[in-house]
């Protein structure tokens, strides 16, 4: 039987998958191999780290946190343009696709 890879096994190991119960949380993992089931993820982190972790030192972890939220609902959501979006930000795409809320009387 062939053995998983040390990086994958790590993540089928009896402790993590009893804190994924737990928790009440449901495990993912790709194919081994598939860099491609990631990539999504590992591109939004490298604009994460280019836009706000490398611009300076942060002095807390809350701090850092507060930044990168700053930047997510400033920026990305609003200002980046998404190919898969039709070239309109998010908050552009959640507008138009939203049906408007019905007006209280």
């Amino acid at each position: 039987m062939l053995q998983p890879p040390i990086e994958s096994k790590q993540f089928c190991s009896r402790s993590f998958r009893a804190a994924l119960k737990a928790y009440h949380a449901k495990g993912s993992m790709g194919r081994v191999g598939a860099c491609g089931d990631n990539a999504a993820m590992e591109s939004f982190f490298a604009l994460v780290q280019k836009n706000v972790l490398d611009r300076q030192s942060w002095a807390s972890r809350q701090e850092f946190s507060v930044a990168i939220t700053h930047w997510i609902e400033s920026t990305y959501h609003r200002k980046r343009r998404q190919r898969a979006l039709g070239k309109l930000t998010p908050i552009e795409y959640e507008t138009i696709m939203e049906p408007a809320a019905p007006l209280a009387a």
